[in-house]
């Protein structure tokens, strides 16, 4: 901690276990899913469905999926890559600034990373988080939770969130650069695999509750970046992606991964873009991520394993998948732009 910071930058990742062990999960699984952004429906109903259901059938099996990414060295990839780049963050930005690294589950917590900021007296804070693109159940819980925190403090230093980037320069610069360590000619097609949500949340947005969107998302959302939707900032980081990438509109698509309960999600869902593209013939395909500025355990088990072994069972080859931003002196470069753009 430098005394001689006076601006605060915090980094806020989603979270993971602190250990790939069924306690462990169980813990990040429930508090990550209590989260009434993420899971929107009522507490008894969330309570019952969360503590009685979901964590006691996925717990054991998510342990063992981390089990078989964790590494002995480094640990969850998602926390490895997320202090590596709180650490390039903090030399880029020198002595003045004191980066923090936060969770919203588990941790190092933002209670505690806030604590920290509170001690140090500062002129001011930014935060960001690490999700390119704005959602309720991302950006928005972090900023929910910072603002609930920050409520107690008897004094205020100037405040200012990040909520999205869907479309920073650098980061599809990464992205591009990350896509050309594959030769790209030897893909039939290439997915655009961002995190689903449930399609009620797309509308919730709107204070006047006037707003429905179709499970496929308007036709508006996949033109027009819109700072409020999450399905339109997922096709505006597409599109940035496939300009810079040169990649014809027929070779690509958008899709949404890791669906949950029988509700609506956001379509087309990733597995059922996997059936029709096997069934049109196509062998070799190339993922992207592009909702994750760092790999994460979840993503690279469900599209390197599971979708990648449905894909084979359909009569595909290969399923390979574009390394996340990491440790890439551009990402880093990048946030640092966020940090001095913001004015603090």
């Amino acid at each position: 901690m430098s005394k001689k910071a006076k601006k605060g930058v915090l980094l806020v990742q989603l979270g993971t276990p602190n250990s790939p062990t069924t306690g462990e999960v169980k813990k990040y699984l429930t508090e990550f899913l209590m989260d009434p952004r993420v899971m929107d429906i009522p507490f008894v109903s969330r309570t019952l469905l969360v503590k009685g259901i979901i964590v006691p059938k996925r717990a054991s099996k998510s342990a063992h999926t981390y089990s078989t990414i964790w590494s002995e060295e480094s640990g969850s990839p998602l926390m490895y890559y997320s202090v590596l780049q709180q650490q390039m963050l903090q030399q880029e930005l020198g002595e003045e600034y004191h980066v923090e690294l936060a969770m919203r589950y588990q941790e190092p917590s933002i209670p505690n990373a806030l604590k920290n900021l509170e001690s140090m007296f500062l002129d001011s804070i930014i935060v960001i988080p690490l999700f390119p693109q704005y959602a309720s159940a991302t950006t928005g819980s972090v900023i929910d939770r910072v603002m609930e925190l920050m409520r107690g403090w008897q004094y205020f230093p100037k405040v200012s969130f990040v909520s999205s980037y869907c479309d920073n320069p650098l980061m599809v610069e990464v992205i591009a650069d990350n896509a050309h360590k594959h030769d790209l000619s030897e893909y039939d097609h290439f997915l655009f695999s961002y995190h689903g949500l449930p399609v009620r949340q797309l509308g919730k947005v709107d204070p006047k509750g006037e707003l429905e969107c179709p499970d496929f998302g308007c036709d508006s959302c996949k033109r027009e970046m819109k700072s409020f939707c999450y399905l339109s900032q997922c096709y505006a980081t597409t599109r940035a992606i496939v300009e810079k990438l040169n990649i014809p509109e027929e070779k690509y698509t958008v899709c949404f991964q890791s669906r949950l309960g029988k509700t609506p999600w956001i379509q087309p869902y990733t597995s059922d873009t996997l059936h029709d593209l096997a069934k049109q013939g196509k062998k070799k395909l190339l993922v992207f991520s592009p909702a994750f500025v760092a790999d994460c355990i979840e993503t690279l088990d469900e599209i390197q394993v599971e979708y990648a072994n449905e894909f084979k069972e359909m009569g595909g080859e290969e399923v390979h998948m574009v390394e996340s931003l990491n440790g890439s002196p551009k990402w880093i470069e990048a946030l640092k732009r966020m940090v001095l753009e913001n004015g603090n």
